[in-house]
């Protein structure tokens, strides 16, 4: 048996899906550990996983959900500036903590989030295996595919080409802080630096929880990408109380723009509106920015709750009203739900320039919302039959992709021989 270690950015979405794979992992006898901030604590422990702290000094108890604050009345490229900077500062206390607590704890291998790149560099330098795991839009640089932070569709034309060239000119810059940060520690070490994230990535295996189907076409990934499909642990939930007793029975729209970027209320206002006339029941997740009396005598008085039992109502939903973080949209694909995405910031574009690939559902720029949009693409993706088909589609493809154990099984196969794990799936699709 082995004792893994897990680094991931301190956001809820990233530490629920990381952590469900430590969970597997500890099911089948290994010693887990998340290496966090305080506010990634509460996770570990509910998970039954182990905890060593980092990062008391930058990042003390209640920091963290400073910035999730901030961030959630931020969009667009104020919001992707705030969280690049904040991703440079999370990099510089990993790299100064990470080591000593790793060494701590007895840590024999790491699983480093995509989105941490710093977490592989404290792996070579303590000279012990990592695999990356994709807990986000997967962000592996590749021309003929669109940067991840962006809307863009898939276009293998050559201004397609052109425009992603530039896009990836405009990431690489946005980047650059955070690069840096990391080659300083790489030279201080006596470690090879990296032009492009791309190189840090590990060898032995990369895993992405989004099933081969929800990604554009792919022409350059290594042979030890996999793609597993999500991860979840039902039985892991915490409960939420929801009063099912209020639901009428009519078709469901769940409305959730996540738990960092649900601050911005006027959008849940116009989707009130929106539904207001239509023969449905709305419900909407706030996801703990503010409290229901914030959204009180909505237009159709639709259910309002702080936190909601996602899991549960998606079985129920008809439609998914979603900031296309990739939690919530594979879970609703899980589920056969299609969705109107309304992408707020970071990787949300990329997930639902996505979701309008694979016809799951209809997509609306945050500048583009209005009663009268909402209304249209609510009423299109409830009649339509081909959003609900592609919906179900993707669903089969979750089922057939494997999920956590398939990913679990691949951790074991590298880090126990040390030696890259091929896909058996070729990925270059169309």
């Amino acid at each position: 048996m082995a004792h893994f270690g897990l680094i991931c950015p301190a956001a809820p979405s990233h530490l629920n899906t990381i952590t469900t794979l430590g969970y597997e992992l500890k099911q089948r006898g290994h010693r887990v550990t998340l290496l966090g901030v305080e506010y990634a604590k509460q996770k570990a422990l509910a998970m039954g996983l182990e905890f060593q702290e980092t990062g008391k000094t930058d990042f003390p108890e209640g920091s963290t959900q400073k910035i999730i604050s901030k961030l959630s009345n931020l969009h667009g490229i104020k919001a992707l500036r705030y969280s690049f900077a904040i991703g440079v500062k999370a990099a510089r206390t990993c790299l100064e903590d990470a080591p000593k607590a790793a060494q701590t704890a007895g840590i024999e291998a790491m699983l480093v989030d995509q989105c941490a790149p710093e977490g592989g560099t404290v792996a070579d330098y303590l000279g012990i295996p990592f695999v990356t795991i994709c807990n986000g839009v997967m962000t592996n640089q590749e021309i003929g595919v669109p940067p991840f932070i962006t809307s863009w569709n898939y276009d293998p034309s050559w201004k397609g080409l052109l425009r992603n060239k530039v896009g990836y000119e405009l990431l690489n810059y946005l980047e650059k802080s955070l690069r840096e940060t990391i080659n300083s520690y790489r030279k201080q070490w006596n470690l090879a630096t990296f032009s492009n994230f791309n190189e840090s990535y590990s060898s032995l295996a990369q895993l992405c929880h989004q099933p081969a189907e929800f990604e554009f076409p792919r022409q350059e990934l290594p042979l030890s990408f996999h793609f597993t499909g999500p991860y979840s642990h039902k039985s892991k939930r915490e409960p939420v109380p929801f009063p099912y007793e209020k639901l009428t029975g009519e078709p469901l729209i769940y409305v959730s723009m996540g738990t960092i970027q649900n601050g911005l209320l006027w959008i849940f206002q116009m989707i009130a509106e929106a539904c207001a006339p239509l023969k449905v029941q709305v419900v909407i997740a706030l996801g703990g920015g503010h409290s229901p009396d914030s959204l009180a005598n909505l237009p159709g008085n639709p259910l309002v709750v702080g936190y909601a039992p996602q899991l549960e109502l998606l079985k129920k939903a008809t439609l998914v009203i979603t900031h296309a973080g990739m939690n919530t949209t594979l879970e609703s694909l899980t589920n056969g739900v299609p969705m109107i995405a309304i992408p707020i910031t970071n990787d949300q574009p990329a997930v639902a320039a996505r979701i309008a690939w694979t016809g799951t559902g209809k997509v609306l720029p945050l500048s583009q919302v209005s009663v009268q949009k909402l209304q249209q693409f609510i009423k299109q993706v409830l009649t339509e039959d081909s959003y609900k088909n592609n919906a179900i589609r993707l669903q089969q493809a979750i089922k057939d992709s494997g999920g956590v154990r398939q990913a679990a099984d691949i951790i074991e196969q590298a880090i126990f021989t040390g030696k890259p794990v091929f896909s058996k799936n070729q990925y270059t699709y169309q």
